[in-house]
């Protein structure tokens, strides 16, 4: 773990890059300054870190670095780990190099094996030799999650995460720290419905500010400033107003604040100004508050997943640019699993329209492409029933016309209510 203040630049990439996003790996190299960049590539976290080592070196040397696939990683056979860990000529090279990249896989494999127990190996300290003269640490996927100080380990479940199940060395670990250490990262944030997961956990370890970048998508990060590149963007988190009831039996937060920060846009954490992407000044600005406002989002949906795919997104933009001036989501398990200690506990998220809430659209035809800033968000605790519903019992063909015809049921005693 790396002790002094953050001095050179790291690159967080959510995961799963598609076809043409070339420019994030290109802003990588151009950051390591330029062609002929020396880049260390490390798999550790891969299954096949062969595969993806080579895969990984390809895409930076296509754009022009000099990168090699550093041979450190528990899934490769017939290589003495801890050999390579202090191997003095290895170590030599990767502290030269002006940039280093973690793969994606399983981020306890990085930690576990660049700072077992919390001790940083000869190899580590060479990474973070480039990082402290000025250099790249960028990650994919695992590799961005091991950035924060503390980090997601195992958590897979964001509604267990949710529940409770929050456990050192399990759920969580120590990370690597080469980002601010009031920031926590998260990645495939949007896709894997990460928002769970990532609230109860800035609660529990004591952070401010939550990133969670998306799939094919990267943040980079200087100091305190952020800036989003690629094909999609990232969710900002501030706990800075953010309470909570004690005496609720369960996780509950009130007066979050989120902000989707879409590709171009940057953010100073420092100052917590946001400076939207030229695409999107040109475009439409969005303010719920101002006289005139005209919804362009005519949707009043309920989140019955608010932890499904995109789903945080959806409710954030149709909260700045619908009807209504809050918006609600449910997180619940519809089939509770065998053990479950607490089956009929859910959570609503309630998204609301605080002050200051403002976001800007792309100018482009059909665009949904939104940065949205300012989002108020509440998670209540609620009990949901099991089962969440059960099937009509059948009535008489009668009765379902009349229904189905809008007439109402049948009356009794002239009453008009339609009870039987």
């Amino acid at each position: 773990m790396i002790s002094n203040a953050p001095t050179g630049t790291v690159v967080l990439i959510g995961g799963a890059l598609q076809a043409g996003s070339d420019a994030v790996w290109q802003r990588i190299v151009d950051e390591a300054g330029g062609p002929g960049a020396p880049i260390a590539v490390f798999p550790t976290a891969a299954h096949d870190p062969e595969r993806i080592g080579a895969h990984i070196v390809a895409a930076l040397n296509r754009c022009g670095a000099r990168a090699e696939a550093v041979p450190v990683a528990p899934h490769l056979e017939g290589v003495d780990l801890q050999a390579r860990l202090h191997d003095p000529d290895l170590v030599a090279r990767v502290a030269a190099s002006r940039a280093v990249f973690f793969s994606g896989g399983a981020q306890e494999l990085i930690v576990d094996t660049l700072q077992p127990g919390g001790r940083a190996t000869a190899m580590l300290q060479a990474i973070s030799a480039v990082f402290e003269a000025g250099g790249v640490i960028a990650g994919t996927s695992a590799g961005a999650a091991v950035m924060s100080r503390l980090m997601f380990r195992d958590a897979m479940d964001n509604l267990a995460v949710l529940k409770g199940q929050w456990r050192a060395g399990h759920e969580y670990d120590q990370g690597l720290a080469f980002v601010s250490p009031d920031l926590l990262v998260d990645q495939h944030f949007l896709k894997r419905g990460r928002i769970g997961r990532l609230l109860p956990a800035m609660r529990a370890l004591g952070y401010r500010h939550g990133l969670g970048v998306d799939e094919n998508a990267a943040v980079v990060i200087k100091g305190a400033a952020l800036e989003v590149i690629g094909g999609s963007g990232a969710v900002l988190v501030d706990l800075a107003e953010a309470s909570a009831d004690a005496e609720l039996p369960a996780f509950n937060l009130r007066g979050a604040r989120l902000s989707y920060l879409d590709a171009g846009d940057r953010h100073d954490l420092a100052s917590g100004v946001t400076t939207p992407s030229q695409r999107k000044l040109q475009g439409r600005r969005v303010d719920p508050a101002a006289a005139g406002f005209t919804p362009g989002l005519p949707s009043d949906r309920y989140f019955l997943d608010i932890l499904g795919d995109g789903c945080i997104l959806g409710a954030m933009t149709q909260l700045l640019d619908g009807p209504a001036a809050e918006v609600r989501g449910l997180a619940f398990r519809a089939n509770p699993r065998a053990g479950d200690p607490a089956p009929e506990l859910g959570f609503e998220f309630q998204l609301r329209r605080g002050p200051g809430l403002v976001g800007w659209q792309a100018q482009a035809v059909g665009s949904d492409d939104y940065t949205v800033l300012g989002v108020e968000l509440d998670v209540v605790p609620v009990r949901v029933a099991n089962p969440l519903f059960t099937p009509l019992a059948a009535l008489p063909r009668p009765v379902v016309e009349s229904v189905l015809a809008g007439r109402g049921g049948p009356k009794e005693n002239g009453d008009g209510d339609g009870q039987r």
